[in-house]
């Protein structure tokens, strides 16, 4: 039976209802964008920085085989989908804290509509984010190879990642509670984002932590928007290596399968 906050809508209503409160608390998160342009100026800008940084001051990429720009570049792409998280988590503590989820439930709104407008408000700031890196990349010499088709279904892969690094961002942040800690969990992000291939081949590595870094969730998705892409690849003979696409896709389904249903329960506990 589907939670709600105040009076239930007239049957037959329930799905309007709930995608009306839903965009409503999207709009409510969008408007935070112009009260603090800043942290999205920040937070577009911060992987630029590093995919400037990679591409020109270490570059170099040893056991790649082909132009190392035109492997990062995907590699920094499926990176930029773990950063700025800190900045949902943070607000969605910070909703807690204030109180503000005790006043939203006083209204007559869909329980789902604030976790709801939260992710559709982040997922928009990713595609922006993608767009801004995909033109930066450009600009220093990278370029896709295979069709319109391949490269949207490369930008699929790397928001489906992005959207279950969310919920998983989402769920940890009720868990820690407040803001404070929220940087705490974030630092998680680091090991997993450079224990992958995306600056780096498996190859180059010892043996036993390429193994590591090919079952990488990340890994997969990079080295799957790479072939989609038609850009090179890590080398690699594992399975994880030879089924990149599949495993592009399971790993965030099965993570997005375990944590949204933990962020929803945990969320109802927490307001209820």
């Amino acid at each position: 039976m589907t939670t709600t906050y105040g009076a239930a809508p007239a049957a037959g209503s329930a799905a309007l209802w709930a995608v009306s409160d839903c965009w409503t608390m999207t709009r409510r998160e969008l408007a935070h964008w112009a009260r603090q342009p800043v942290q999205v100026v920040v937070g577009l800008v911060f992987p630029v920085m590093l995919l400037v940084m990679f591409s020109y001051l270490i570059g170099g990429g040893r056991a790649i085989d082909g132009d190392f720009t035109a492997y990062l570049v995907p590699g920094m792409l499926t990176m930029t989908m773990a950063f700025g998280l800190e900045s949902t988590m943070t607000a969605v503590t910070q909703d807690l804290g204030k109180g503000v989820i005790d006043r939203f439930r006083s209204m007559p709104m869909h329980s789902g509509a604030v976790l709801v407008g939260r992710s559709i408000a982040d997922m928009l700031q990713s595609v922006l984010g993608l767009a801004v890196m995909v033109a930066v990349g450009y600009a220093i010499g990278w370029r896709w190879h295979g069709g319109v088709a391949a490269f949207l279904a490369a930008m699929g892969l790397l928001l489906l990642l992005r959207f279950a690094m969310l919920w998983i961002g989402i769920y940890l942040a009720m868990v820690a509670g407040k803001p404070e800690l929220v940087q705490t969990v974030q630092i998680l992000v680091w090991p997993i984002s450079f224990l992958s291939n995306a600056i780096a081949s498996p190859e180059s590595m010892p043996s036993w932590l390429g193994a590591v870094v090919e079952w990488n969730p990340m890994s997969a998705t990079a080295t799957a928007v790479r072939e989609l892409f038609g850009n090179p690849v890590a080398a690699g003979d594992s399975w994880a290596s030879a089924h990149a696409e599949l495993l592009a896709l399971l790993w965030p389904l099965g993570l997005i399968a375990v944590f949204f249903p933990l962020a929803v329960k945990r969320f109802r506990d927490l307001s209820g």
